[in-house]
């Protein structure tokens, strides 16, 4: 029997469909796996018991067509609520908190059948794209246990590298689904806003946060965003489903515009530019018609500062008050960052966004695609903040290395890493495709096309053997 653990998601929900693996076998299988790689620090909540118990209760009802995520063991991102389970949200005032409900999406995992088997380490409050906090500590690279797995959603990612989880799901307001999921050699998708529902968001109209999918393979992130991508009546705004998820698109004729460096908006280092022009290279050979351009970016890295920083301080703002000891460093600069902000400041970014929009929806009529960095740099050392110069530009702060992917926040398009290849230190490197607001399936068939051209998705790390007993079940 092949070992479940090894299997992408699509695969083991085929061989449980089929009765040819239970999901009592597939739990404990994901659950070694977790032991085995405890030095990731990927999984920091983990519910062996509750697990391996709806495991056996889905057995013993059999496999359901109607249930897309039947049986596959999942890891739910420690900001996403789940009931019964600590959800910590990388805070230590928060370190034994357990919601009474679950996130929607959540629940949506669950229903579709889903296996809760633990919760994904991310950054305090998920403020960040380096996944340590205080709860926890730092999650490693599963390729180099030295180096950053990313964030916000780096135990997500970071868990799918170390086969500890068959699918993931985390949220993206600067890059946290992107950034780690090139930093550990799996896919992650930000959706077009409004494709996963936000129940209790505070802020429908042009929100810079949305969950999304995470996963080894494009097959697997479409699996997911099938079953949390669809209309929930407290989410107003939702983008179209456009044609079959994961559909692949042939690539002869595709119009693609290859913008290293985002108009000069975000500084590449060279042994990322050296895989990603490989990359790139790829889709031309295979008839892609690749031209270098990128939609007017102007004024977008200010935009995106403005309107976070007056999302951060509406959020914490008074809870930083009450408690300071709560906040690491950056996010009460963060915070206090917001607490300058005038009424015309937000404004002039919401209008600057507005521009930025609409010149995306006009760069989009004359290509299909936008390619570019998901990150400018690979990995760097876990003991790090975040790098302090890329290609001899200085970072001016923890979100300044991120404009690759903040940049295109700001244009409220779907964005995704797919795995491009490594760098000659043998350290992942991801290539982002960017497609026009709503056309989330057809970039999942884009990228499916250009996945099948590479043997990256099979790649795992190879993980020394460890000895873990789990501290931090469900309480």
């Amino acid at each position: 029997m092949a070992d479940p653990a090894e299997l992408s998601a699509t695969e083991l929900r085929a061989a449980l469909g089929a009765r040819d693996i239970s999901a009592v076998e597939a739990v404990t299988a994901y659950l070694a796996r977790i032991e085995r790689g405890a030095a990731v620090n990927a999984m920091v909540t983990v519910d062996a018991a509750s697990a391996l118990r709806r495991a056996a209760q889905l057995d013993a009802e059999g496999p359901d067509p109607r249930l897309p995520l039947f049986g596959l063991p999942v890891g739910i991102k420690d900001t996403h609520d789940t009931a019964g389970m600590r959800t910590t949200y990388g805070s230590i005032r928060h370190a034994e908190h357990v919601p009474q409900r679950d996130a929607l999406h959540v629940r949506r995992m669950r229903e579709a059948g889903a296996i809760v088997i633990g919760k994904t380490n991310v950054p305090e409050y998920a403020a960040g794209s380096h996944s340590v906090n205080r709860v926890f500590g730092a999650t490693r690279n599963p390729y180099a246990l030295d180096r950053s797995a990313g964030g916000s959603s780096g135990g997500a990612a970071a868990a799918l590298a170390a086969r500890q989880v068959a699918l993931a799901d985390g949220s993206d307001m600067g890059g946290s689904l992107r950034n780690p999921a090139s930093f550990c050699n799996v896919v992650g998708l930000r959706p077009s806003p409004g494709v996963v529902p936000e129940a209790e968001s505070t802020n429908l109209l042009t929100p810079l946060t949305t969950a999304g999918p995470m996963g080894r393979t494009v097959d697997d992130v479409a699996l997911l965003l099938s079953v949390i991508g669809t209309p929930d009546a407290r989410t107003p705004i939702a983008a179209p489903s456009l044609g079959a998820a994961g559909e692949p698109r042939d690539l002869r004729g595709l119009r693609v515009a290859w913008a290293p460096t985002l108009g000069g908006n975000a500084p590449l280092s060279a042994d990322v530019a050296e895989v990603l022009e490989r990359a790139v290279a790829l889709l031309a050979e295979a008839g892609a018609s690749v031209e270098t351009a990128c939609p007017d970016l102007s004024g977008a890295a200010d935009a995106f500062l403005t309107l976070r920083a007056a999302e951060f301080e509406m959020t914490w703002g008074d809870a930083l008050d009450a408690d300071p000891e709560d906040f690491n460093e950056r996010l009460t600069w963060n915070i206090t960052q917001g607490r300058s902000l005038t009424g015309r400041d937000i404004m002039s970014a919401q209008e600057r966004q507005t521009a930025l929009m609409r010149g995306a929806a006009r760069f989009f009529e004359n290509f299909d695609v936008l390619l570019a960095p998901a990150v400018t740099v690979a990995p760097f050392p876990v003991d790090w903040d975040y790098p302090r110069t890329i290609a001899g530009e200085v970072q001016a702060h923890y979100l300044d290395w991120m404009r690759a992917a903040t940049t295109i926040t700001v244009l409220g398009v779907p964005a995704l890493s797919v795995p491009a290849g490594f760098t000659r230190e043998s350290l992942p490197v991801g290539l982002q495709m960017v497609g026009p607001f709503g056309s989330d399936h057809r970039l999942l068939g884009i990228a499916r096309a250009y996945e099948a051209l590479t043997g990256f998705a099979r790649h795992s790390p190879e993980l020394p053997t460890a000895s873990h007993h789990w501290s931090n079940e469900a309480r």
